[in-house]
């Protein structure tokens, strides 16, 4: 009738079986309340949906409060009290405001790293000047091998790639990137390939590797084992109804996500 319901229906005294009518009423019956259950469960998995989303805002909100108000607000705080040091002191010791001036210049580039990092932690600026692919690309061109070698990374995406929504733009570039870090720290593959294809309603993103020497003489492959990056990438693709396959094969290393449009 439906997943995880029974519907149990007895009968009237002194009956042995259901009446022709009984079942005609039974068989229009069930699949309303097959879809009434349905509706149910379905409503339950949207509160509980919006009350995680509602959780992870507000958990996100009060990380940038913390960054806020424990790293920047403090640097910047600092930047105004030494420009009014230096403002004292220009016309009574030069050199000493000239000194002034050159720690303010040092302090206002590591605030504005700093900026670049919390806007980073939202959302990678590239995705929105270069899109997903472009953004890919330029990340892979600075990624090296843990021998220090530069890890050649070719990425295929299909050329009519439609416009994506945000959160599936993020959290694909996200796990390519979480992929190829963990392609270049801990194999010995000289390369690796990303691809994106449009399946159906959901954006595929496959990373592979060509470290096929990790297997074992007796063929057998190793267990991968779940680390942060690995929590953080199935994270990723769950939040959105996705999923996430990783782990060994024959030719190397593969990670896969299927990201809902």
């Amino acid at each position: 009738m439906a997943r995880d319901a029974e519907l149990v229906v007895g009968l009237r005294a002194g009956d042995l079986s259901l009446s022709r009518g009984d079942e005609q009423v039974l068989d229009l019956a069930a699949p309303l309340l097959a879809q009434a259950l349905r509706v149910r469960a379905l409503v339950a998995e949207l509160h509980a949906s919006r009350e995680e989303t509602v959780a992870a805002i507000a958990e996100e909100r009060r990380r940038l409060r913390r960054d806020l108000h424990d790293g920047l607000g403090p640097r910047l705080s600092g930047i105004a009290f030494t420009s009014d040091a230096a403002r004292n002191l220009v016309h009574t010791d030069p050199d000493g405001a000239d000194e002034l001036l050159r720690m303010l210049r040092a302090e206002m580039v590591t605030a504005i790293e700093d900026i670049r990092g919390l806007v980073y932690a939202m959302r990678p600026p590239a995705l929105d000047e270069l899109g997903l692919v472009g953004a890919l690309r330029q990340h892979c061109v600075a990624l090296r091998t843990a021998r220090g070698a530069p890890l050649k990374v070719s990425v295929d995406a299909a050329v009519d790639l439609p416009t994506l929504p945000a959160a599936v733009e993020d959290a694909a570039y996200r796990i390519v990137v979480e992929a190829l870090t963990n392609v270049g720290r801990h194999t010995a593959s000289p390369e690796a390939t990303v691809s994106l294809r449009i399946d159906g309603s959901a954006l595929r993103v496959s990373v592979r590797d060509g470290d096929g020497a990790r297997l074992r003489i007796d063929g057998a492959a190793p267990r991968w084992t779940a680390g942060v990056g690995l929590s953080s990438m199935h994270d990723r693709a769950v939040d959105l109804g996705g999923t996430l396959t990783t782990g060994p094969s024959s030719a190397g290393g593969r990670v896969e996500a299927v990201l809902p449009m």
